[in-house]
């Protein structure tokens, strides 16, 4: 018989067992930390691209070391051309989910994982800093090498929230994937902070120092990153956590099928509803340090440390938000919430940050001056409002991909006897890739056209998109919870016990919360 492990059973010798409710040994240290940074590290190659924007604009456009000149002949064609390799990455990226999510519930996860991450290190390499090294400036080179960085890049998601889940439990989910999910935000600190200290010396060492952590790094998950309990079944595991079943660890249950993954409980909805959120998340980490430049006129590497507090924003929303809903009925309540205020903080950065100020308490007419303020030069201003932002978007984007995505690939509909995980994130994280791209394709244009207001209020609109596929996914659970109480008070009135049920007993049934699958 399969043994289940209660929450109020998990010893409370370290301090991470009583944060988590569950036991860590030394392989959940190593599943945590190289899950973490081998994913920060991919997330750092990536964004390079974003952070040298404006000196990859004035290369192509100023450079006369060719024969033919320039590679484009205006700034607007230069961001353009960005934009189609946004595109083109995503497209890829999207596709590749799909393959690598499939193929990570039937082959070993680490070894894709390290395969991945040396292969893009090389990718990029080739991209960022031969290109430049040996003045080979070329739109064709560089679209086939940042796509095939896309397509290639797509095994670290699926597979690295496959291995967390392999390792973590369903109520250590929240908070420790919570965390976890940061790993992408970090990443894009890392990468921003790269290029700001190496932009003096040439765009392309902001490139070589990132792909060179990553192919370091990629040796250290080979050798160390082991996928699952049973790749370590000679040692002793630790119990998981509260409806986690400990059936045999050393065996990899089957793994489920494409068509059959679509099908659980809430992944078309929360795919759809993450496709409209990533294209408003990856317009931020496309485009942010771009607008800061060019829209705000800050230098380009004030404008890159200025961006990291949106990611800031992301971490801090995805530890808390996760270990917060680990408490609720179900995460989608707080997820909801959050993008709705989400639509409030890009109402305030669409409209240039308003500043109140009261000049001398003077009076006109019994009012006072109220003077609005248009693109501040505050620092501290842009960096706290970022960081509004990023708390919104970050922090519904992050929980959705990692804790939501794994309690989705472990739903009751499994128990533990088929393999999901993987499936399932691909899927939704490929889906939302393919909103990711649709946004990038339009972002420049849009931009051009109608300004960075429209773009903004692009935004906002997508965000409600977002909370309206999930709409169908709150009323499901709502009508659950009220069956399920039902049924609870159904059968204590039928109860053929020697004493009645009392109104206090059909009240606390009522009250007491019930447990979704998200």
């Amino acid at each position: 018989m399969p043994r289940i492990r209660l929450r109020n059973d998990v010893s409370s010798e370290s301090f991470w067992t009583r944060i988590t409710g569950q036991k860590w040994s030394k392989h959940h240290v190593f599943v945590f930390v190289h899950t973490f940074m081998s994913y920060a590290m991919l997330h750092a190659t990536r964004k390079t691209l974003s952070t040298v924007k404006p000196s990859l604009i004035h290369t192509w456009t100023s450079n006369t070391s060719t024969p033919e000149g320039p590679v484009f002949p205006t700034q607007q064609s230069a961001a353009e051309f960005l934009g189609v390799l946004d595109t083109g990455f995503l497209i890829a990226y999207a596709i590749g989910l799909y393959i690598f999510g499939i193929l990570g519930d039937n082959y070993n996860p680490r070894r894709l994982l390290a395969f991945g991450m040396m292969s893009s290190s090389v990718v990029v390499f080739c991209f960022g800093y031969l290109t430049e090294t040996f003045h080979v400036y070329s739109p064709m080179i560089y679209s086939f090498l940042w796509i095939l960085n896309g397509f290639i890049q797509s095994v670290g998601w699926p597979v690295e929230v496959s291995i967390m889940g392999n390792w973590f439990g369903h109520n250590a989910r929240g908070a420790v994937m919570g965390a976890w999910s940061s790993c992408a935000s970090v990443g894009n600190i890392i990468g921003t902070l790269i290029a700001s200290y190496t932009l003096f010396m040439g765009y392309q060492y902001s490139f070589l120092i990132a792909c060179s952590l990553l192919f370091i790094y990629s040796f250290l998950v080979f050798f160390q990153l082991p996928s699952a309990s049973w790749e370590v079944s000679n040692e002793i595991v630790p119990e998981r956590m509260e409806e986690d079943i400990d059936e045999d660890s050393s065996e990899r249950p089957p793994p489920i099928g494409f068509l059959r993954a679509w099908l659980l409980p809430g992944v078309i909805a929360y795919s759809l509803a993450y496709a409209c959120l990533k294209l408003v998340n990856y317009g931020f980490f496309f485009w942010l340090p771009f607008y800061l430049h060019a829209g705000l006129h800050w230098p380009e590497s004030y404008a890159d440390s200025l961006s990291t507090w949106y990611d800031v924003g992301g971490i801090v929303a995805a530890v808390l938000a996760g270990a917060f809903s680990d408490h609720m009925r179900s995460r989608t309540p707080v997820v909801f919430i959050m993008l709705l205020l989400a639509t409030i903080s890009l109402y305030i950065y669409a409209r240039k940050f308003w500043v109140f100020e009261f000049s001398d308490f003077s009076f006109s007419f019994g009012q006072p001056y109220v003077f609005i303020q248009d693109s501040p030069e505050s620092y501290n201003w842009n960096a706290f409002l970022l960081l509004v932002a990023g708390f919104f978007i970050g922090g519904p984007a992050n929980m959705i991909s990692s804790s939501i995505t794994a309690d989705l690939g472990k739903c009751e509909q499994l128990r533990g006897n088929a393999e999901a995980l993987s499936t399932v994130t691909g899927i939704i994280d490929g889906t939302g890739s393919v909103g990711a791209a649709i946004g990038q394709w339009f972002i420049p244009s849009v931009q051009h056209w109608f300004g960075w207001d429209a773009v903004f209020y692009g935004f906002i609109v997508m965000i409600l998109c977002t909370a309206l596929c999930l709409t169908p996914v709150l009323w499901g659970e709502y009508k659950e919870r009220r069956v399920h109480r039902s049924e609870e008070v159904d059968a204590l009135l039928q109860s053929d016990s020697d004493e009645s049920p009392t109104d206090e007993n059909v009240q606390e049934i009522r009250r007491r919360p019930t447990n979704t699958n998200v």
